[in-house]
């Protein structure tokens, strides 16, 4: 405590060991003083208005003469807000903070106790491992949060945030002449060499690469806190939001990805993180890692399945609430700290992957397909998908052997890709429906035992599974402990389909003045009819030498549909 002591036994405060540390005047040093004096004598907060009259007196109001002074002392990190004040202090006028109170800042602490603020740096020796490396950086990766969080709560231009400044500054000229030595290759050095990663770039990468070392959670990959980072003021904020948008290099070259999870408020969030196959590069440097080989390089060599890329996510479906508070459950799986609770609490096991088998049913058109797309969509996933109806075959016991060929052939897809993309089956009614209790015919048993291997098969299934079906009713009961969501889906009401026409009506075309939305959705149609009705109508109003949309046109179609000219229709999904 000797420079803490000097500095309160100091009559001359220009004079103690501390002042040429402080870059203020004599009086505002004299503030400082009055101030920690107070602290040592256990006041932690005090008064602006109390310690400045002590110092200077109300004599012709001098007290009020020197509130810039301690505006001055603020600006410069040595004093902060006490956590009983009401006032910003990045925001207040002078006669604001002579109402406030105010207490020693951690910066001012420390200097009394260290005696400087300096950092010291070791000499200039090459890297011996990336992990020295990595601790430089995620030393640097501190500053920069600190100097972020130090532009909360004081001006930009405070001589606080330039020290801040000098010292990342000398840390990242440190970096730069250690690596000039180094002999040995630095993984993450090659990484952005390889990919041209500017600097903004790199230091959302380690920002991202410390979250992963550290264990935390949360703490570091929401967008607005990495753009925190790079950013000092709000037009480069918003400039600096490019970065971790789609397109951006860190997301197209696949060194970064992101999880999408619903906010309370009903918006989206994303959570960022570093790609799998690029972490283990980085913590297993010497470890040779296989080359990941793309699903759709694989599709092609095999005829099960039919790999879909997804185009819309959840936000693009119309759905109920009930069914839109589920899909937000299933999302929240990916959610990192909740991984870390279930697994804390032994209800998750130590596998990555998100875990969650669902059945879709209800009748055709209400969205089961589109609804399955785009969770997976949201969850950044390729599907596979298996159309059920094709799973039957003439030979006995072939159909028992395709079952399993699903399962293992996706495993074998996930293994090589080092990926796990939602696996969809499709119009599985045949799967699903009761199992017959007379199996002494050779179709109901052949049809028992794929079924008995399709239980087994979705017992032991690790990953996103999704099942659709039209009749729920016929499906047999071993089942239902299978699956962990069943998800209904009914027709949609008039609200929705108000929606459904309101996004599936073209912008671009003309229709009659007493065109009326509400009046076509008066009709009792899915969102699958829907869809058929307008191509329908639109290749009739195309023909005409007036292409305006009527609603007799509608109507027309409308009424076919219902009475099943076209029979029950196919589409399924519908988007808003």
């Amino acid at each position: 405590m000797e420079y803490l002591i000097d500095f309160l036994e100091s009559k001359n405060v220009a004079k103690s060991k501390i002042f040429q540390h402080l870059k203020c005047s004599e009086d505002e040093a004299r503030i400082l003083q009055a101030l920690i004096r107070r602290y040592v004598e256990g006041e932690v907060d005090v008064g602006v208005s109390e310690i400045l009259s002590e110092i200077f007196g109300r004599k012709d109001y001098a007290h009020l003469q020197r509130i810039p002074l301690l505006k001055s002392i603020v600006d410069l990190g040595w004093v902060i807000q006490s956590s009983f004040s009401q006032i910003k202090l990045n925001e207040f006028s002078n006669l604001e903070l002579y109402s406030g109170m105010i207490t020693p800042s951690p910066t001012f602490l420390k200097l009394l106790e260290d005696g400087n603020l300096d950092m010291i740096l070791p000499d200039i020796t090459p890297y011996n491992d990336h992990l020295e490396y990595l601790k430089d950086q995620f030393f640097r990766i501190e500053l920069y949060q600190k100097i972020s969080s130090t532009k909360l709560n004081i001006t930009q231009n405070a001589p606080g945030i330039h020290r801040l400044q000098a010292k990342l500054q000398l840390l990242e000229t440190r970096i730069s002449e250690r690596l000039k030595v180094t002999k040995s290759e630095v993984v993450i050095e090659n990484l952005f060499k390889e990919h041209s990663l500017e600097s903004k770039e790199q230091i959302i990468f380690l920002a991202l690469l410390k979250e992963e070392y550290s264990g935390e959670f949360e703490n570091l990959r929401e967008m607005n806190t990495l753009i925190g980072l790079v950013s000092f003021d709000e037009y480069e904020r918003i400039k600096n939001r490019a970065i971790l948008e789609e397109g951006s290099k860190l997301i197209e070259s696949g060194i970064i990805d992101y999880d999408e999870m619903f906010t309370a408020f009903g918006g989206v969030s994303r959570s960022f993180y570093i790609s799998e196959d690029i972490l283990q590069k980085i913590m297993h440097p010497d470890k040779e890692h296989s080359k990941k080989i793309k699903l759709d390089m694989l599709i092609a060599e095999q005829d099960i399945f039919e790999l879909i890329e997804p185009k819309t996510n959840l936000n693009d479906v119309v759905m109920s609430p009930k069914i839109k508070d589920m899909l937000e459950s299933i999302l929240k799986q990916v959610d990192k700290s909740v991984i870390a609770r279930l697994k804390e609490w032994g209800i998750k096991d130590k596998r990555k992957g998100i875990d969650a088998k669902i059945i879709l049913y209800g009748p055709p058109g209400t969205g089961k397909t589109m609804t399955a797309l785009s969770l997976a969509k949201s969850l950044k996933k390729q599907v596979l998908n298996f159309d059920c109806s094709k799973i039957l075959s003439k030979y006995v016991g072939e159909s028992e052997k395709n079952v399993r060929k699903i399962f293992d052939t996706y495993k074998e897809l996930c293994g090589k890709t080092k990926t796990e993309p939602l696996l969809l089956l499709n119009e599985a009614d045949q799967f699903l429906s009761g199992r017959s209790s007379d199996a002494g015919a050779s179709a109901d048993k052949m049809h028992n035992q794929m079924q008995n291997i399709f239980l087994e098969q979705i017992e032991r299934f690790e990953g996103l599974l999704v099942a659709t079906t039209n009749m729920l009713e016929s499906i047999d009961p071993a089942f239902s402990r299978r699956f962990d969501y069943k998800i209904e889906f009914e027709k949609p009401n008039l609200k929705q389909r108000v929606k459904l026409w309101q996004q599936a009506l073209p912008e671009s075309a003309v229709y009659e003045e007493s065109f009326d939305i509400k009046t076509l959705s008066s009709y009792p149609l899915t969102g699958g009819q829907i869809q058929i009705v307008l191509k329908n109508t639109a290749l009739k109003v195309a023909v005409k030498d007036e292409p305006i949309f009527t609603m007799e046109d509608f109507k027309m179609i409308i009424e076919r549909e219902i009475k099943g000219a076209f029979g029950e229709a196919n589409l399924v999904g519908f988007l808003k």
